[in-house]
């Protein structure tokens, strides 16, 4: 017999003193109601101990933030959004789903990235792919992958909560013409294979592909493009100077690592991620610049912060709700 969530959950219930719960945050709750309706911001996961004064109380070790750590984050009063990122290694079952479903509010949205088997066009040099590393992927942006193995277990338990799929299109380095080609024809591909109760983004992480072509697609199929600040790709406020670079009636902005800095030195520098390391007054003044953009043009934001774009996702979060707050103006 199969085991409900929600059972399997209780089945491991924790006492009170090794409980992952939510801090109390009153200048959050201030903040918050600042926030304009349009914006959700959200953090890229929530597993993580150095939280803990920040997010969370109690207990901080992976398995009680593995097992309470949802339900405390979806309480803190600036997030209306989440990443979740376990997606990317692998479909997730409707058993995981219905759990997170049974720990968040009605109308709270998450961001699901889509499995990297889709979004990989050539393999990386990693131990993860073995003997496929460095070849091209005969399953890139196979939409009857998505439909088969992706799709289904988030209509079946998840549909109030699921917001944009984001597809992460690995980079891929000397990109030839030909194969820039091919990619845009994929997307295209798979956008037209892809049902339309779901609504999803793409994520660049090779540059030359930001252009008109790939923009015209998105825009077709109602799809956006995620604003990113990434370490390969131009800074978030020269993507959003791109013509027609919002091309969905949302707008998603992922920031995850400054341009130019490498995600194992900002690991290694930040962590464990309770503070500001390395602040981006650029790249909050563009979120801001996004957000104004939104209000006035009608389509709604999801910004999801990385612990590597500053050094404290939840930091981040408080000074991008602060700083959103007051270009509001009185």
């Amino acid at each position: 017999m199969t085991v409900p969530p929600t059972l399997q959950l209780g089945l491991f219930a924790a006492t009170a003193d090794e409980q992952t719960s939510a801090k109390v945050d009153l200048e959050a709750e201030r903040l918050a109601a600042l926030l304009p309706p349009h914006v959700r911001l959200g953090t890229s996961s929530w597993t993580f101990s150095g939280w803990k004064g920040l997010v969370y109380e109690g207990d901080t070790r992976m398995p009680a933030l593995t097992r309470d750590g949802l339900r405390a984050y979806a309480k803190h009063p600036l997030f209306r959004t989440v990443g979740i990122d376990r997606s990317y290694y692998a479909p997730l079952t409707e058993a995981d789903l219905a759990a997170y479903a049974a720990a968040l509010p009605d109308g709270f949205e998450t961001v699901s990235k889509v499995w990297d088997e889709v979004t990989t066009f050539v393999f990386p040099d990693h131990p993860r792919y073995g003997a496929r590393a460095g070849k091209k992927n005969p399953r890139f942006l196979d939409a009857g992958l998505v439909r088969e193995l992706v799709l289904p277990a988030y209509a079946a338990a998840f549909a109030s909560h699921t917001g944009p799929f984001l597809l992460e299109l690995a980079p891929v380095r000397s990109l030839l013409r030909d194969d820039q080609a091919s990619i845009l024809v994929a997307i295209e591909r798979l956008l037209s294979g892809l049902p339309e109760t779901f609504s999803y983004a793409f994520e660049l992480r090779t540059p030359s592909l930001l252009c008109a072509r790939y923009l015209d697609t998105l825009r077709a199929y109602r799809a956006a493009h995620t604003l990113s600040s990434w370490t390969g790709m131009p800074d978030l406020a020269t993507q959003l100077r791109v013509p027609g670079v919002l091309t969905a009636p949302f707008a998603v902005a992922r920031l995850t690592l400054p341009p130019g800095l490498r995600y194992e030195d900002a690991k290694a520098t930040l962590a464990p991620f309770d503070r500001i390391g390395s602040p981006q007054p650029a790249m909050r003044r563009a979120v801001v610049a996004l957000s104004r953009r939104c209000a006035e043009e009608g389509r709604t934001l999801t910004v999801l912060v990385g612990n590597k774009a500053e050094g404290s996702a939840p930091l981040t979060v408080r000074a991008l709700a602060e700083e959103i707050g007051a270009s509001r103006g009185p």
